[in-house]
């Protein structure tokens, strides 16, 4: 046959998993002219007893080392664009507030530490700034804030509750979670402030939204009846699909190559990370643990 690839490369002890990795990101690339997710890494919260820890792994859930470990809960981890940074909300000042974290010499800085809760930041696709959920002027609102912590602005006018916001790739709306309906839905509005509009229709519970890279696609948890399950919808036609069976799932996060979702759920009593591809049709257990385990999210392509 065809000779896929003709590399030779020199590679420490340390570095053999990670070689390993981008060359079957080559060879993956190849054969299917997407670039491979072999040399990403994920991000995930583990609890067992009363530790707490954020935990960073390579894409197939080997190598895993504990990044930040707290008696206090951790949540909402969000890998930064260049890969270097994580953002999460840490309750070890006794409050929830937003932190950015560099994975590689395990420095942190507070982004958010203002009246109220802190929650749930995103960070904008050219790593520029982050959307939060804050609740320093009565209700859990959207704002805007730089990466150095400058320059907070609110952008959702409303007086209900608005969380869970993420960027579309390509920076121009932003998704989230508002029960400004009743129950919680999904909206999109304009990034820098304006009316917001509907995007989920189905069923009285939707949250957790995750835009897939190129934009077309949202995955997010819908309740069935008691049942969290993970759904996809196309954006362009508002069609939607349930793509898990399972009971408990939450905090979907799409491959940087968009081919794959992680989520954690439950199977068999164990708490488990899954990925799946986009119909559902091929899932695989990247962690199965009797600690619990929440909030995956995917790093970039980029690597530092």
């Amino acid at each position: 046959g065809a000779e896929i690839i003709g590399q030779a490369q020199a590679v420490l002890p340390d570095d053999a998993r990670l070689a390993a990795h981008r060359i079957a990101d080559v060879v993956y690339e190849k054969l299917t002219g997407d670039k491979g997710v072999f040399a990403t890494r994920m991000a995930y919260v583990t609890k067992a007893g009363r530790r707490f820890s954020l935990v960073i792994a390579d894409a197939d859930g080997e190598g895993a080392k504990v990044a930040l470990a707290s008696p206090e809960p951790i949540i909402s981890p969000a890998w930064a664009p260049n890969g270097r940074e994580l953002a999460y909300v840490s309750f070890e000042s006794g409050k929830a507030t937003v932190r950015v974290q560099d994975v590689q010499t395990g420095g942190r800085r507070v982004l958010a530490d203002f009246k109220g809760t802190n929650s749930a930041p995103a960070w904008s696709p050219d790593g520029s700034h982050l959307v939060l959920s804050l609740s320093r002027e009565g209700g859990t609102q959207l704002f805007v804030i730089n990466r150095d912590g400058s320059g907070l602005r609110r952008i959702a006018q409303s007086s209900a509750i608005d969380t869970e916001a993420c960027y579309a790739p390509d920076g121009s709306k932003i998704y989230f979670v508002s029960d400004r309906g009743g129950g919680p839905q999904i909206y999109r509005m304009p990034a820098n402030g304006g009316s917001a509009e509907r995007v989920t229709f189905n069923g009285s519970y939707n949250i957790s939204p995750a835009i897939s890279p190129d934009g077309r696609t949202m995955a997010y948890v819908t309740r069935t009846g008691g049942a969290f399950r993970l759904s996809v919808m196309d954006l362009a036609t508002g069609q939607s699909q349930q793509i898990s069976e399972a009971n408990d799932d939450e905090s979907p996060a799409f491959a940087p190559n968009g081919r794959l979702i992680v989520y954690a759920s439950r199977s068999g009593g164990k708490e488990v990370l899954m990925t799946t591809t986009l119909d559902g049709k091929i899932k695989t257990p990247l962690l199965v643990t009797l600690a619990e385990v929440r909030e995956p999210t995917w790093g970039p392509f980029t690597r530092q």
